[in-house]
């Protein structure tokens, strides 16, 4: 059923596990095209908001909508076909085929095998493949096994495998965990070029990380909305550095 709401849409949600409220009285609203970091630390309730949106788990109360329709009920499949993807905080590659054999199984998903096997490696297909893996930057990596990547390399080409099922919302967790410096400033130049193309709800720890993407920030406390804003607005709400981040902020996390 649909009903006249914003891109995605949180009202009043409430999650219990054994009666203890993991998301309570919880509301959140992302634009179309939006990237809207999630932050807090472990216990916040950042993971749950995720599983929550994907369908992973359900809500005792409240509302969640995507692009109008209702999704609070519906399966996980059913979400994913309705445009919403989700990367987790581990990736889930196939390890033992190439970047390129991945995507082609990736892209399979969305077409259908047959159709697949029997297109896929020319034409469009070809093109929209070497554009993706330029974009994430795995184009010299094609013919190499997945299980011989860096740890950044493996997260990029997990994002390119959600990329091509064509999401209009991509989940992420923590997808700079375990990387370097290096590979987490490639990650932050990749997000601020998918943002405007896709809607991105990043949920992080690393607050430099945070800075380099973020426009408007959630800060979740306890499985409530603490405070909402810019990087700057976040940075100097008083609330949010006595929950968090410390005298110094953002910039002294």
């Amino acid at each position: 059923m649909k009903k006249d709401k914003g891109h995605l849409e949180l009202k009043d949600v409430v999650v219990e596990f054994n009666g203890f409220k993991a998301i309570d009285d919880f509301s959140f609203s992302v634009k179309k095209g939006e990237l809207r970091c999630l932050i807090g630390p472990n216990g916040a309730g950042k993971t749950t908001a995720l599983d929550l949106i994907c369908g992973k788990i359900r809500p005792k109360s409240g509302e969640v909508t995507f692009e109008g329709l209702w999704i609070d009920d519906m399966e996980e499949h059913e979400i994913a076909w309705a445009g919403i993807g989700r990367k987790f905080q581990i990736p889930s590659v196939f390890q033992e085929l190439t970047v390129r054999e991945n995507l082609e199984v990736a892209h399979s998903k969305n077409n259908g095998v047959l159709a697949n096997v029997l297109q896929f490696g020319r034409g469009e297909e070809t093109d929209g493949l070497e554009k993706l893996v330029e974009l994430v930057g795995l184009q010299d990596e094609l013919k190499t096994t997945a299980g011989h990547l860096s740890h950044g390399q493996t997260q990029w080409l997990e994002i390119s495998l959600l990329l091509a099922q064509a999401p209009q919302l991509i989940l992420m967790d923590e997808p700079t965990a375990g990387m370097t410096v290096q590979e987490t400033k490639k990650t932050a130049e990749l997000f601020n070029r998918l943002k405007g193309r896709h809607t991105l709800v990043v949920a992080e720890h690393d607050m430099g990380f945070v800075k380099e993407i973020g426009e408007d920030i959630s800060v979740m406390h306890q499985g409530t909305m603490l405070a909402e804003g810019s990087v700057n607005e976040i940075e100097q709400n008083q609330a949010v550095r006595d929950a968090y981040l410390g005298s110094g902020g953002i910039s002294g996390a």
